[in-house]
């Protein structure tokens, strides 16, 4: 990864850990009004929360902004571990504008396949989702379209493969997961769907695998 931590990067890093910090730091109140107008609803009619009117529901902008709140301390710790370990190498080779669009249309295809799924699935559902995960998914599948051949370890398996195996896998598992439902609570066709758009936008962008290097 290069040497310093570049600028999109770092400002993302920042603000997902200001926002959790406010997480923490707010009272219960304070926190699910937070949540009321941030956290990523699934579509449909308000739902009432308070004999005062408050409600819960969908907002366009939440497509967003769900993506900088997260769920408890490992949540955010792995999120940002990965944005450490991948952002910056990305950026430098996308360059700081393309790196931004490509995080964030990662962000929003995440939460688009993440609303299409309850709405159709689970109708009647009324949870939140947050976090970041549906655009480090696409900066996991970055890495293996951009450094096929480099060398990840996927927990538990205490082997390092190649980014492209590992992406496969990992994709592979969240499906299965997703159809299941054998890990309740994560959103992985959230995951999935910020992996697929961003391996479709790179392709948009004319970005293919290196070729394999012959042997002579």
């Amino acid at each position: 990864m290069p040497s310093r931590m570049l600028p999109v990067t770092r400002a993302l890093l920042i603000a997902n850990v200001l926002v959790f910090a406010l997480q923490t730091l707010l009272g219960d109140d304070q926190t699910l009004a937070l949540s009321r107008w941030f956290a990523l609803w699934p579509l449909g009619p308000d739902v009432v929360f308070s004999s005062e009117g408050g409600s819960l529901g969908f907002r366009l902008w939440q497509m967003v902004t769900y993506g900088f709140m997260h769920g408890g301390v490992m949540h955010i710790v792995l999120n940002m571990y990965a944005l450490y370990m991948f952002g910056s190498l990305l950026e430098g080779v996308m360059g700081a504008r393309r790196f931004t669009v490509y995080y964030f249309t990662c962000l929003v295809a995440a939460a688009v396949a993440q609303l299409a799924v309850v709405y159709f699935f689970e109708p009647g559902r009324m949870f939140p989702t947050v976090g970041a995960s549906g655009a480090i998914f696409g900066l996991l599948g970055a890495f293996a379209m951009l450094f096929p051949r480099e060398k990840l370890m996927l927990i538990p398996i205490p082997v390092p493969i190649s980014a492209w195996l590992f992406v496969t896998l990992y994709g592979l598992a969240e499906l299965i997961f997703g159809i299941t439902g054998t890990v309740a609570g994560v959103a992985h066709f959230a995951h999935l769907g910020g992996l697929v758009a961003g391996l479709a936008l790179l392709w948009a962008w004319g970005v293919r695998p290196p070729p394999r290097q012959r042997m002579s």
